[in-house]
């Protein structure tokens, strides 16, 4: 199922931040989102799950069409974001409950699962995940790296068609930065439809099948990853070449 963008504009008091974005996001795939900082990416993310409310534009997934110059009701916000599972930078975990009980929480509230199911599916997630130890943990006992697998779980749970990864790892020291991307390096070659910014290069390379560089609220660059570094744009180049200094 190919999540569709079309002439998106978003403004903040006025100010640009994106401006006629237009792409395709394609199932299956591992399209990760980079360019400096201000130049829109979260906020492009944030669109995609109505977190942000475009002025103008179109998105389509599947079945749903959202004309961002209408209304939109409060069941087709809920609709898209049951198929668009967002992952922030700061977990959002709730903190009375176990590692397991969030993850079943999504779909015994949301998805209205039988209990029984949910707990054994919520197992298999944190089990995905490294974490078939921590079932019974409260987030508190739990270090950020383990925090941040279990929102993926949480995410994973809700079965969504597409996961959307907002610096996941830009929380994290570097040891617990290495823990969650390998549970991403997996999940990317599982096929999942993931939509990733991330400001790790590195990462961006080895499990993207497309990149997305966007500058001042546009796209530069939307293209295979070996196309996007071996660029010979000067602009690109000079922003890779930033990151890697930056490791």
């Amino acid at each position: 199922m190919t999540l569709e963008l079309q002439e998106v504009n978003k403004t903040f008091a006025g100010t640009p931040a994106l401006e006629d974005i237009s792409l395709e996001i394609r199932n299956g795939e591992t399209t990760v989102i980079v360019g400096p900082s201000g130049s829109g990416k979260s906020t492009l993310l944030r669109c995609i799950n109505l977190l942000e409310i475009p002025e103008k534009g179109k998105l389509q997934l599947g079945d749903i069409l959202i004309n961002f110059a209408e209304k939109i009701s409060n069941k087709t916000k809920q609709k898209l974001r049951r198929n668009t599972a967002m992952v922030f930078q700061d977990f959002n975990l709730f903190s009375h409950l176990t590692a397991v009980e969030n993850v079943m929480e999504g779909p015994l509230t949301v998805l209205k699962q039988e209990k029984s199911t949910v707990r054994q599916r919520a197992q298999e997630f944190l089990d995905m995940v490294g974490l078939s130890d921590k079932y019974d943990s409260f987030p508190a006992r739990l270090s950020g790296g383990q925090q941040q697998r279990v929102a993926i779980a949480r995410a994973l749970a809700m079965e969504p068609q597409y996961l959307l990864f907002d610096e996941p790892t830009s929380a994290l020291d570097p040891e617990l930065e290495i823990e969650v991307l390998r549970v991403l390096q997996r999940l990317a070659h599982e096929r999942l439809s993931m939509v990733l910014v991330t400001h790790n290069i590195d990462f961006a390379r080895l499990v993207a099948d497309r990149v997305i560089f966007l500058e001042d609220g546009k796209i530069e660059f939307d293209g295979p990853t070996a196309e996007f570094f071996a660029s010979k744009n000067e602009r690109i180049r000079r922003f890779i070449h930033s990151l890697k200094l930056e490791v």
